[in-house]
């Protein structure tokens, strides 16, 4: 998985995504808040899905109750 390292943490990029969905984002706005471009913004939020660390509703991804335990971590 692209948003894991070797060691099993997770990557800066991944790290920076998550907290940008804190209060829910669209795309666009998890990119912009975590400076990073839009490609890199979606194909980290399909891995935080399947990680169950995120998920989309109504057109905004938001944290999981997992994703606030791992940025809490």
């Amino acid at each position: 998985m692209g948003c894991v390292n070797p060691d099993g943490t997770m990557t800066g990029v991944a790290q920076r995504v998550l907290r940008s969905l804190e209060d829910g984002a669209t795309v666009q706005e998890a990119a912009q808040a975590a400076s990073v471009p839009i490609y890199r913004v979606r194909a980290s939020l399909r891995e935080l899905e399947q990680a169950g660390l995120a998920y989309l509703r109504d057109g905004a991804w938001t944290l999981t109750e997992e994703g606030r335990s791992v940025l809490a971590a």
